[in-house]
């Protein structure tokens, strides 16, 4: 298919590959972050680290959003689902996410609880339509990409005059995390990032600049196929070789320095920065996430319930917050492949395919550990 099998081709990966090892420089080392869960799957699906020398080292970065989820939120909703007698409805992956008391979404529901999965925010508004007899509570989840899309089911239920109808608002923002993790001690061990691609269609690349400029970090933003990311590898490695640190944009046709402005003005319209988050693995960090304004109050859930947050610590054995942070590979979890896999997920990183142990453990990643305990 056009713009999918030209991003995949063989014979380009093995150019671009040869490339990127004639221009590393045996004397460096180059830490490169990727930001996003699409990459990370994309990284692990064909396995592009084969391709790569051994100089470099692709660090998998905090970019799945069900991932972040910290506990404490899951928690929220579980408590809807069991103890108010609403619809609570969220995306699949989020119905797997490990809670308190050996608890998920899934498992609520499998004691009573009317929880469902939705492909879209419009299925939600749907069945608060549908059933006005209930309190349908939709558990929203996201970077900038899925942001859109719940802004306009909430103008649309206050269009609507739904009575019926709130929102637990955990919509995330990329910027802020990226600027906790080079705050960490483990930022200044990274060399640059590889950009994320729906989050930037949405925001443009104008918000990494401050990462090249105060952080002398370089950025490259890069689509999700194969060659993207290998394309944006070498670009990142030519701005270390050449010890500059800009804004790069391989994803040129899907991306703008601007963005898309309708999105950001309907999201600005509908939500307003929360003064602090918790995310997993990196702790609360301030302005990092949105909440309703006030205009739309009626809509959120956390009002509507009186929905009070308290943080909660994770399963002890589980690496989810270091692999986060970039700290820890994968492999390196002790429970990583056996006691933890997609079918019984104990940390966040195991339940979305985007998450960085689902996508080690399910191409095969997980392989290596033998030799890397030899």
């Amino acid at each position: 298919m056009k713009y999918i099998d030209e991003f995949r081709d063989g014979e380009l990966a093995k150019t671009i590959s040869t490339n990127i090892a004639m221009e590393v420089c045996a004397d460096k080392n180059y830490n490169l972050m990727e930001f996003c869960g699409g990459h990370t799957h994309a990284i692990s699906r064909y396995g592009l680290t084969d391709l790569l020398p051994a100089q470099i080292t692709l660090i998998h970065g905090p970019g799945c959003p069900v991932c972040v989820l910290p506990i404490g939120r899951v928690d929220h909703a579980i408590k809807l689902a069991l103890e108010q007698d609403v619809i609570l409805c969220t995306y699949g992956d989020c119905l797997r996410v490990p809670a308190s008391n050996g608890l998920s979404l899934l498992k609520a529901k499998a004691r009573g609880a009317d929880v469902r999965m939705v492909y879209s925010t419009t299925d939600a508004l749907k069945l608060a339509q549908q059933h006005p007899e209930k309190q349908v509570v939709f558990f929203a989840i996201g970077f900038e990409t899925t942001t859109p899309p719940t802004a306009v089911i909430i103008k649309q239920a206050q269009a609507l005059a739904l009575k019926n109808f709130s929102v637990i608002c955990n919509h995330v923002l990329t910027p802020a995390a990226m600027h906790a993790i080079l705050a960490n001690e483990g930022g200044a061990k990274l060399h640059g990032f590889v950009g994320p691609a729906h989050v930037s269609t949405v925001i443009g690349s104008r918000p990494y600049e401050v990462f090249a400029y105060d952080y002398k970090k370089p950025v490259v933003i890069a689509g999700f196929e194969p060659l993207d990311v290998m394309q944006a590898i070498l670009m990142l490695v030519r701005q270390v070789n050449d010890g500059r640190a800009e804004v790069e944009n391989e994803f040129t046709r899907a991306v703008t320095r601007e963005g898309n402005l309708k999105a950001q003005a309907l999201v600005d319209e509908v939500f307003e920065l929360r003064d602090e988050f918790e995310w997993r693995g990196l702790g609360t960090i301030s302005n990092s996430a949105l909440k309703l304004r006030s205009a739309f109050a009626e809509f959120d859930a956390e009002r509507r319930f009186g929905l009070q947050y308290q943080s909660v610590p994770d399963y002890k054995a589980c690496e989810c917050g270091a692999i986060l942070r970039g700290e820890k590979r994968p492999q390196q979890c002790k429970i990583f492949g056996t006691v933890c896999t997609p079918e019984n997920p104990v940390g966040s990183c195991m339940v979305s395919s985007e998450g960085a142990c689902a996508a080690h453990y399910t191409y095969g990643r997980f392989k290596d550990v033998a030799v890397m305990a030899a």
